[in-house]
C-alpha cells in the first residue's frame, strides 16, 4: 500500500462493521499521541479512533486528510516502521545512536559488576555475593563514582555502532524479506539481518569494550581512558583493541540472531498491527535480552578473558605449563602463555581454572544487565524512529497540499 511516500509492508485490517471514512468536512492538521490513541488537532490530518466490535481490545487509529473536493477521502494509518520513498537511512542510523548510547550509559554500573563477577581468579576484596552486594561494596569501598569509571568511551563508541547496527539491521530485514515473503515478516530474514547488523555494531564498539572492561577490573592500574589506551598502545600494539573481535563475533552472531527471532516473534504475538506500542516494545526486548543473554553466556566469559588479561588467570596456566613441560621447557612455555589469544585459548583456561560452572560466571549480572538493556534500546529506538517519521511524513503532506493549491 503506497500513500503520499509511504510504503506500507502490511495491509491494515479494517474494523468489522464500522465505516472507517469520515463524513462531513473534517478541519485539522497533524495528530497527537497520547495514551495509545491518536488525538486530533488543528490543521493537516484528522484523527478518528474507531472502536472495534465487541469482545474486542483497544482501538484502530484511522487517519483521514482533508480536501477541498470531497470529505471521504481516507488516508491509511501512518506505518512508522517504514521510511518515506526517498529518505535516507540517517532516520534510523540516528534513532538506534541514540538508543544505544542510553542503553548502555543507564545500565553501566551493572555492567560494571558483571565484568567484576566474570573473573575467574578475584581478588579477596573483589569477591561478591550477587549484584547488590557487589554494588554496595564497590561504592563503600572505591567510591561512589567506581562503577561508572570508563564510561565515557563506551558512549563515545556505543553513538556509531549503533547507528550503523539499527540502519544494517533494517535495511536487510525489509530487503530480504521482500525477497522471501513479500508483505509477510520473515523470522529467517530477522535473523540474517541480526547477524549482518553485528559484523558492523562489533567493528566498531571491540576498541572500546576493551577499554572499557580494563577500566572495570578490581585495582585497575590506569588513571583514566586515555592512559588505558596508551598503555595498551604501546605494550600490545593495534592488535590488543581486536584480541577479542572474533570471540565477540562468535558470542554475538547467535546472541544477536535469538534476540532478534524472539523480538519481533513476540511483537506478532503482543503488537500484531505493529502500531507504535510503547509497552509492547519494552515487554519483547527484555525477554529476548534475557533469553539471548543466558545462552550465550559461556562465550561472553571468554570474551572478558581475552579482553582483560586476567592476571591471576595466566599464572595459573603458566604454572601448569611448566609443571607439564619440565624445568627445560618451563621458561619456553611461560613466554608462550603471556597473553590469551584466540577463542579455544580462552575456552581451555577457562575450564582448566574452573570447570564447567566458570563457563557461567556471571550470568545473573548479565542477565539482569541485559533485560533493561534491550528494553531500553527498543523502546527508545522505536520512540524515536516513530517521531521522526512522523514527523517526514506530516512535511510530505505539508508539501503536497501545498502543490494541490
Amino acid at each position: 500500500m503506497e500513500a503520499d511516500g509511504f510504503v506500507s509492508r502490511r495491509t491494515s485490517v479494517e474494523t468489522p462493521g464500522v465505516d472507517s471514512r469520515v463524513t462531513g468536512a473534517a478541519a485539522g492538521a497533524g495528530f497527537r499521541w497520547m495514551g495509545g490513541r491518536l488525538l486530533d488537532t488543528t490543521g493537516g490530518f484528522v484523527g478518528s479512533l474507531s472502536p472495534r466490535m465487541a469482545g474486542e481490545q483497544g482501538f484502530a487509529p484511522v487517519l483521514h486528510r482533508a480536501s477541498p473536493e470531497t470529505s471521504t477521502s481516507v488516508e491509511p494509518e501512518i506505518d512508522y516502521e517504514g521510511l518515506p520513498q526517498g529518505a535516507a537511512t540517517t532516520t534510523h542510523m540516528l534513532a538506534g545512536a541514540v538508543a544505544g548510547i542510553m542503553e548502555h550509559c543507564l545500565m553501566y554500573p551493572i555492567d560494571c559488576v558483571k565484568t567484576r563477577m566474570q573473573s575467574l581468579h578475584p581478588e579477596p576484596g573483589a569477591r561478591y555475593r550477587n549484584v547488590m552486594d557487589a554494588l554496595r561494596q564497590i561504592v563503600r569501598t572505591e567510591g561512589v563514582w567506581r562503577p561508572i569509571r570508563g564510561v565515557n568511551v563506551l558512549a563515545v563508541g556505543a553513538g556509531p555502532a549503533h547507528a550503523l547496527y539499527f540502519a544494517c539491521y533494517e535495511k536487510i530485514k525489509f530487503s530480504l524479506s521482500d525477497a522471501i515473503h513479500p508483505g509477510v515478516n520473515s523470522h529467517f530474514a530477522n535473523g540474517v539481518a541480526g547477524c549482518m547488523a553485528t559484523v558492523l555494531h562489533d567493528a566498531a564498539m571491540n576498541p572500546a569494550e576493551v577499554v572499557k572492561q580494563r577500566m572495570q577490573m578490581f585495582n585497575s592500574p590506569y588513571r583514566g581512558v586515555l592512559d588505558c589506551m596508551g598503555s595498551l598502545w604501546r605494550h600490545d600494539g593495534p592488535a590488543a583493541f581486536y584480541r577479542s573481535y572474533t570471540t565477540q563475533l562468535t558470542m554475538n552472531v547467535p546472541f544477536q540472531a535469538l534476540h532478534f527471532i524472539t523480538y519481533e516473534y513476540l511483537q506478532e504475538l503482543l503488537n500484531p498491527h505493529r502500531q507504535y506500542n510503547p509497552s509492547s516494545h519494552v515487554v519483547s526486548g527484555a525477554l529476548a535480552g534475557a533469553l539471548a543473554a543466558a545462552a550465550t553466556t559461556p562465550l561472553d566469559v571468554c570474551k572478558t578473558l581475552l579482553n582483560t588479561q586476567e592476571a591471576q588467570a595466566i599464572h595459573v596456566i603458566q604454572a601448569e605449563a611448566a609443571t607439564a613441560s619440565g624445568a627445560v621447557g618451563a621458561a619456553t612455555a611461560a613466554a608462550g602463555s603471556r597473553h590469551i589469544s584466540g577463542l579455544c585459548d580462552a575456552f581451555r583456561t577457562v575450564y582448566r581454572t574452573g570447570g564447567m560452572p566458570a563457563f557461567f560466571k556471571g550470568v545473573q549480572a548479565r542477565v539482569i544487565y541485559q533485560m533493561p538493556s534491550t528494553a531500553i534500546s527498543w523502546s527508545v529506538y522505536e520512540f524515536f524512529k516513530y517521531i521522526i517519521t512522523k514527523r517526514q511524513h506530516e512535511r510530505r503532506l505539508r508539501g503536497d497540499r501545498d502543490g494541490d493549491k
